[in-house]
């Protein structure tokens, strides 16, 4: 009889918490059509102080052969269960773009379970809950035309337009998190209670700060907003920056 072992469950993660790392996890949260690579200089400008643990959703990297999410609702469920074996200690969520978002839904998730809570909560570059997200939607457009809009967005290369292989895994994908970004509607929920970052690019004409500022109607703790040189994606324009004070706000949100 052949013993054959099955295969091991999909990572929502990537990589391995590092072995000697014992301050806070960091979990993050990618743009949209993003994954846990664009969090990975994180991991070593911020070892061992911080353990980054980018999250790899569903239809990208390691994942890519299974089907995006395209409801909140799901997504943030499964986040959820992947969590549960990973807060036996301090954590903090940092979101960016439709991540922010999504760790925010995430946070609201954790208290409505009784699981234990983030020391504070980072959201980049994206509008306050509260803000209306009108049409036109990108999520609607062919998909020619949607990558097009990636590209122009600038968060996608535009030798994608020249490679139709790429294209059909790529837009599949982009296009269901588009979807869950601009049909996302808040939960009805309490404020939180720890502190809440806004981080923001300067020159971002998606989220612009004061748009990012509008964040601080979601806690009743602390609430700071950062601006920094840059438009939507500056994180990797100034990644010492950013980084610096993740640390320090991460390090002065620590009980």
């Amino acid at each position: 009889m052949v013993n054959r072992s099955l295969p091991a469950p999909p990572s929502w993660f990537d990589g391995l918490d590092p072995p000697g790392q014992p301050g806070p996890r960091l979990f993050c949260l990618p743009h949209a059509g993003g994954g846990g690579r664009f969090f990975q200089p994180w991991r070593r400008a911020l070892a061992p102080k911080i353990a980054v643990r980018p999250v790899v959703p569903p239809g990208r990297e390691g994942r890519f052969r299974e089907p995006p999410y395209e409801r909140m609702a799901p997504l943030v469920a499964g986040i959820v269960e992947a969590l549960r074996p990973e807060l036996d200690r301090p954590f903090a969520l940092f979101g960016h773009s439709l991540g922010a978002a999504v760790a925010y839904e995430t946070a609201l998730r954790l208290r409505q379970l009784s699981m234990p809570e983030p020391i504070c909560l980072f959201v980049s570059g994206r509008r306050a809950p509260a803000l209306p997200n009108p049409p036109p939607y990108l999520h609607l457009l062919d998909d020619q035309q949607f990558a097009q809009e990636m590209v122009r967005l600038a968060g996608t290369p535009p030798t994608i337009l020249e490679r139709p292989r790429v294209m059909q895994f790529l837009v599949p994908t982009m296009r269901a998190d588009y979807t869950i970004h601009e049909l996302y509607q808040p939960t009805p929920a309490k404020p939180l209670d720890y502190p809440v970052f806004g981080y923001a690019g300067a020159e971002d004409p998606i989220a612009p700060p004061a748009e990012v500022d509008a964040w601080h109607e979601v806690t009743t703790g602390q609430f700071t907003t950062r601006v920094f040189p840059g438009g939507h994606f500056y994180l990797k324009e100034h990644p010492d920056q950013v980084l610096a004070n993740v640390q320090q706000d991460l390090a002065d949100a620590l009980p």
